[in-house]
């Protein structure tokens, strides 16, 4: 008796299954549906009227794509970042990102916001506090901290002219541009109060968007004129290709006649 009802009671579970089965669709096997637009390449002629329009088998069966979702370019999610994402920008840049990257990555990690209204007010108040408020209520941008991150690893060697009696705010401010690439506006540096004569080593602070300081190891070096630096760089190079197509014996002989 126990047998027969365990197979009456399966029957009947297996006849649910099926039919749960067939009425309820499953979404991860449903195929992604598109839209392709296209229209007739040969265009109908008008009829008269109450006649149908009379279509040609070959001619009217042309077609051309208008538009076609699947294929065409995705758009773009616009957001404004709330913090500093490494290669895409800093606090309240609008950036525009694919959509799984926005909603996955960015707003689902508060590393971003919609550009909403209210949001576009509150990051242009910040910017506005950034250009004129107290520097203590400031916040440094994407661009501010990378320079200061390069400055903290940076050397600076300032060539001194003899026709220069000391150095000035003007004469670094110079150096950083045309060896370092970096424009410092002169309000900015900061130099020893001492003034700087000798060729000895010193330090300089450089303030960035007037809210991080830096401190910067400078050194005074004498200055060297250009073209006797490449003249000497020539004949290091000429004395080095020499050494390398010419015998060690051959060269130790030409050294002795030169001495």
């Amino acid at each position: 008796m126990w047998s027969t009802s365990h197979h009456v009671l399966r029957d009947v579970v297996r006849e649910l299954t099926k039919l749960t089965h067939s009425s309820v669709r499953c979404f991860s096997k449903t195929s992604c549906k598109n839209t392709v637009v296209v229209e007739r390449w040969w265009q109908v002629p008008l009829s008269k009227e109450g006649r149908p329009p009379r279509l040609y088998p070959r001619r009217h069966q042309v077609y051309k794509v208008v538009e076609d979702t699947k294929n065409a370019p995705k758009e773009k999610l616009e957001l404004i970042l709330t913090q500093t994402v490494p290669k895409l920008g800093g606090r309240g840049d609008t950036v525009f990102v694919k959509k799984n990257v926005g909603r996955n990555k960015l707003l689902a990690k508060d590393l971003a916001v919609y550009p909403s209204p209210e949001n576009k007010e509150m990051f242009a108040e910040e910017l506005r506090l950034l250009r004129e408020g107290k520097p203590e209520e400031r916040t440094q941008t994407r661009t501010g901290q990378l320079t200061v991150e390069f400055l903290k690893h940076m050397e600076m060697k300032v060539e001194k002219k003899p026709s220069e009696y000391d150095i000035t705010k003007e004469i670094v401010c110079r150096q950083f541009l045309t060896k370092r690439g970096v424009f410092v506006p002169p309000h900015a540096l900061k130099l020893s109060e001492e003034p700087i004569k000798d060729l000895e080593d010193y330090w300089c602070e450089v303030t960035v968007n007037g809210i991080d300081t830096v401190r910067i190891p400078m050194s005074v070096v004498p200055f060297v004129d250009p073209r006797a630096r490449r003249k000497n760089r020539t004949t290091i190079r000429s004395q080095r290709q020499l050494f390398q197509r010419l015998p060690f014996q051959r060269l130790l002989l030409q050294w002795l006649l030169v001495l």
